[in-house]
């Protein structure tokens, strides 16, 4: 009888690709190394100081050995716990070691990417929170995108005409609700495939946001338009007073406190609903109706009444996503101006295993992607003699989504119920 073979598994992909990561390192920076290079690349932890000077080869070189010492141990069926040790360490090192290669003989400031990364991570992070709402339900959310649309185009309109931009976000969040409920009619009510439902709304969006932009947006302001209460915003308010006395603090001041009323929603929305959905009975009953929503009427619960709240305060999260980019970002609307962004929540939300905390670290890595594109175009990185293409660093989200999606995240089991219209019998 033949032995069954077995496939080539997830953690040992992740070990091959370190292992020909620290080769190639070790391969281009030993030897610059060993010939005294000096060569260095400062990085800023703070603005204006500290700047560290990293030598740029035996800064590689270091990471290099790393990586390939995980690398091998993780191909190897010895030393388990300290070859996933190594392998977690070369993936947090990965990211100096792209800064140091990138700015090597010129200075960045780290602490402001990662300030950048959280910055353009927020509507991810959004993105990934409406999923979550939903998908914890039973009801599938590929609608996202076309909810953020329609929050960042009615939430610009609105401002235009109130001159109220705290309105315009809550035209945003309100025109995300109502787009959720339809996508909830259609897959609830009438038991529409809920794929095919997010899509009908998704196309809707691009029309109907296309349609005033064009007939309204542009006439009534003229194309871009000059925010100032965009930018006196956080002067407005005592809690964003507050967080401009804060931004002093080192590093932390820049990270965290920098940011602006949307950035600082999402990360109590995070907390939020970690604890509503995990601590609450709110959360029992939504959780239970993604499960088993058959066990859970048998116990009174409400089950498509549930999944329309929740579905509701989906589209509300991915409303205000919309709004983060015609109101606190660029202040205009363009059409499709989202760009894919709330797929790449949704890829975020798989990440995360439909965790509220995971999501937001998986919303954080596409955000670094992003801020690392245009590091990229401000350090002119050099590859093959020629500085890298605009175009393949406009596409690194994209590339980090397939990445993770495809060999990094493991298993991602949703839902129970996820994707299933619920009868009452």
């Amino acid at each position: 009888m033949s032995e069954r073979r077995r496939g080539i598994s997830r953690r040992q992909v992740i070990a091959g690709f370190f292992t020909l990561l620290g080769f190639l390192m070790l391969f281009n920076y030993v030897p610059l190394a060993l010939a005294g290079d000096t060569v260095v690349t400062r990085i800023a932890l703070a603005v204006p100081q500290p700047v560290i000077a990293f030598p740029t080869a035996w800064s590689l070189t270091v990471i290099g050995l790393i990586a390939l010492i995980a690398g091998v141990l993780g191909l190897s069926n010895r030393a388990q716990r300290w070859a996933d040790g190594l392998l977690w360490t070369s993936a947090v090192l990965l990211f100096p070691a792209i800064l140091i290669w990138a700015a090597a003989g010129k200075q960045t400031n780290a602490t402001v990417m990662l300030s950048e990364s959280l910055r353009l991570g927020t509507p991810l992070a959004l993105g990934a929170l409406a999923g979550i709402w939903a998908e914890r339900s039973g009801v599938i959310n590929i609608a996202i995108e076309g909810m953020m649309l329609m929050g960042a185009a009615f939430g610009f309109a609105i401002f235009i005409f109130t001159g109220n931009i705290w309105v315009g976000v809550i035209g945003a969040i309100v025109i995300g609700g109502i787009m959720a409920l339809l996508h909830g009619a259609l897959s609830i009510s009438f038991r529409t495939d809920q794929i095919i439902s997010g899509t009908v709304v998704n196309i809707l969006a691009i029309g109907v946001t296309g349609y005033l932009r064009r007939q309204y947006i542009v006439v009534e302001g003229g194309g871009r338009i000059t925010l100032p209460s965009i930018s006196g915003l956080l002067t407005n308010a005592g809690f964003p007073d507050l967080a401009r006395s804060l931004e002093s603090i080192p590093v932390l001041g820049t990270l965290i406190f920098s940011g602006k009323p949307i950035f600082f929603a999402m990360l109590l929305l995070v907390i939020m609903t970690h604890i509503v959905l995990f601590m609450t009975r709110w959360g029992l009953r939504t959780r239970a109706v993604g499960e088993n929503p058959k066990a859970a009427d048998t116990v009174g619960i409400a089950v498509n009444r549930m999944r329309y709240f929740n579905v509701f305060i989906s589209g509300c999260i991915a409303g205000l996503g919309g709004a983060w980019f015609s109101l606190e970002t660029v202040g205009q609307f363009d059409d499709g101006m989202t760009a894919g962004k709330g797929f790449i929540a949704l890829a975020a939300m798989i990440f995360g295993k439909w965790m509220p905390f995971g999501a937001f670290g998986g919303a954080m890595l596409f955000g670094f992607a992003e801020a690392l594109g245009t590091r990229f175009q401000i350090l002119q990185v050099q590859v093959f003699g020629g500085p890298v293409p605009v175009q393949f660093l406009q596409i690194t989200p994209y590339v980090v989504t397939m990445i993770v999606l495809a060999g990094l995240i493991g298993r991602a089991i949703g839902p129970a119920a996820v994707g299933k219209p619920y009868e009452k019998q």
